[in-house]
């Protein structure tokens, strides 16, 4: 069985937006590795420039359910990454309340898409661009009878 973990980049601010997302679900960071933790001989033909050694090369945080969400910088040599649309991360949760905790906790500081509400098919729902232009589903199925 595949397991999906999301990785996120980000043009510099990759602490401060995994910071964000470790108050909005909680929980301990598996690590945390800046460019300048690489040892030279590591990549030999590419040099860490000095600027950009404070720079996240990786973290991961576990969000519930074995998921966990991953990310680094995109450092300024690599050129400017651009934010996309057309992807969206989508939490499934066990109560309303997560639901609730989750998407107001995500919604500061960023762009309600589709406030959370009960929607057609079955579930509440709602949808959210935070404040670092990551795409978020968050998501209660109620229970079928």
């Amino acid at each position: 069985m595949a397991v999906i973990h999301p990785y996120l980049n980000f043009n510099g601010n990759t602490e401060e937006a995994f910071n964000f997302y470790k108050s909005v679900f909680g929980g301990e960071f598996d690590g945390m590795h800046r460019f300048s933790d690489m040892p030279s001989e590591a990549s030999p033909d590419a040099p860490v420039n000095e600027s950009e050694g404070n720079l996240i090369m990786h973290v991961s945080l576990p969000i519930g359910g074995g998921t966990i969400l991953m990310g680094s910088d995109r450092p300024p040599s690599f050129g400017q990454g651009t934010a996309g649309d057309l992807y969206n991360i989508y939490i499934q949760v066990e109560s309303k309340e997560e639901a609730a905790r989750l998407f107001n906790g995500l919604a500061e500081g960023g762009h309600i898409l589709m406030p959370l509400e009960d929607v057609f098919w079955g579930s509440y729902f709602g949808m959210i661009k935070d404040r670092f232009d990551v795409q978020w589903m968050v998501s209660y199925d109620y229970p079928q009878n």
